[in-house]
């Protein structure tokens, strides 16, 4: 590589970081990225004066960046010799014959968490630039007062405050009018998944998934030593049933709208496949969710069978990690026991934070806006993508934060998103969420991580690509 094409690629990289970082950290970031993915082991980079004009920063905010990679030992310098790459050495793994469960290995087997978290197109993000951080902090400020001492204590059952929130909010949105005592708060979708895994079902049990699926939940059951059936669903003619329906312990379905499809889900669909497989326990994850879409819910807070997953890390932040679970009444008690004795239960501040967030009308303020941007953004993507070739389709424009493109029969989507990484665009593939009999590839990308000149300068990137890769 010439010194201009490097100085292109740092370019490029440090335009991606997002702005509300500082111009340091932007740097070690883009750094970071160009020596773990583009620049070989022992690549002299340019001078630090060069770098430094081409994204027109001061040369102390550099030599600052650099030296943080330098602790990192991503780079090594000596006096008069420049600034070389140097990739730490992984260290040796000494085989023993200890090993993980089987159910273990099962998991890391499977399409898990990337280890990449941002960058153009991450799927599952939420737009955390934008989000209200400011009235955030001042809730904290507002709840950590002397008098609240006992929010450091355990949440033995949830926050009172929070779980009354939950149900105004529940009633707004989804038009699900429950009980408080209906709603158990959890760390998370999948601590409210492993939650129903463990009181519902026993190990060897049955879990009927839709394919494609969240890789997530499949995770979660298959650690909790379950057997999972996947069962092909379309937007258009329902779910393709098993030749046999017995004995299935939970059924896991999406709530309003389809991950990683990407589509809004039919209720009458979901009465179809519970009226085949009458399953003891129907667990619906509503993942992502508009105002309007509730009636394709089909969870009803009054059934004895009937759970509802949700999460406030796709609609705030990631790092929340706070969901809830409405369950039959019939349940509540012990599941609300059985969470305190498996997980314990704490985060008062957080959710008390969060109460105050929905009392204060701020959370409806920032999914109506958010919402409304993620649409937007959808826009920009959608007939650029539906030009591309060997596409068979793209999921039409939503308020959610995902969208997915399938391909024709064929595609290597698993190549197709490799080789996007290595030019920081960062996909999905779709093929391995799919069922042995779902031949489905595609694409399944993001928009929370984008917007603006930066969405579209990206759109074009990613198109670009994709147009010569799939050629």
């Amino acid at each position: 590589m010439d010194r201009k094409q490097v100085l292109h690629q740092f370019v490029q990289l440090y335009a991606l970081q997002p702005e509300r970082l500082s111009k340091q950290v932007r740097i070690e970031q883009a750094l970071r990225q160009a020596i773990t993915h583009q620049w070989p082991t022992g690549f002299r980079l340019p001078s630090h004066r060069a770098l430094a004009e081409s994204i027109n920063v001061a040369r102390q905010t550099l030599a600052l960046a650099i030296s943080t990679l330098l602790d990192e030992q991503l780079v090594k310098t000596a006096h008069g010799q420049g600034t070389w790459t140097s990739k730490p050495i992984a260290r040796t793994v000494v085989k023993t014959d200890i090993q993980l469960s089987r159910r273990a290995q099962r998991v890391l087997q499977e399409p898990g968490a990337s280890t990449v978290q941002s960058g153009a197109f991450v799927p599952g993000i939420p737009d955390i630039a934008q989000f209200p951080m400011r009235k955030w902090r001042q809730l904290y400020a507002s709840v950590t007062v002397p008098q609240n001492a006992l929010l450091l204590s355990y949440s033995t059952g949830g926050y009172g405050p929070l779980k009354r929130a939950i149900r105004e909010f529940l009633a707004r949105w989804r038009n699900i009018h429950c009980d408080i005592e209906q709603i158990i708060i959890t760390d998370g979708t999948h601590n409210g998944i492993e939650l129903c895994a463990m009181a519902l079902a026993d190990v060897g049990d049955t879990v009927a998934m839709e394919s494609p699926c969240y890789w997530g939940a499949r995770n979660v059951f298959t650690a909790t030593g379950l057997s999972i059936e996947m069962l092909p669903w379309f937007s258009d003619s329902g779910h393709v049933l098993p030749q046999t329906t017995d004995n299935i312990a939970l059924a896991y379905l999406n709530g309003s709208h389809h991950y990683p499809l990407s589509v809004p889900t039919r209720a009458a669909h979901k009465q179809q496949l519970c009226d085949a497989l009458s399953p003891t326990y129907v667990v619906e994850d509503d993942y992502e969710f508009t105002r309007d879409d509730h009636t394709n819910l089909l969870f009803d807070p009054n059934s004895e069978r009937h759970l509802l997953v949700g999460s406030f890390s796709k609609m705030m932040f990631p790092g929340l990690r706070l969901g809830y679970l409405v369950v039959p009444r019939h349940l509540a008690a012990p599941m609300n026991r059985l969470r305190s004795e498996l997980f314990r239960e704490g985060r008062m501040l957080d959710q008390a934070v969060l109460a105050q967030f929905i009392f204060d009308g701020d959370l409806d303020v920032w999914c109506r806006r958010i919402q409304r941007d993620y649409l937007g953004r959808q826009q920009v993507l959608h007939d650029q993508l539906s030009s591309l070739p060997k596409v068979r389709g793209v999921s039409p424009p939503t308020s959610a934060i995902s969208l997915c493109v399938e391909f024709e029969p064929g595609v290597n989507d698993v190549a197709l998103s490799q080789a996007l990484l290595k030019e920081h665009l960062i996909v999905r593939p779709l093929s391995p969420v799919c069922a042995d009999k779902d031949s489905r590839t595609g694409l399944v990308m993001g928009v929370g991580m984008l917007s603006g000149e930066t969405l579209v300068r990206e759109a074009q990137r990613l198109l670009r690509y994709l147009e010569l890769l799939l050629r």
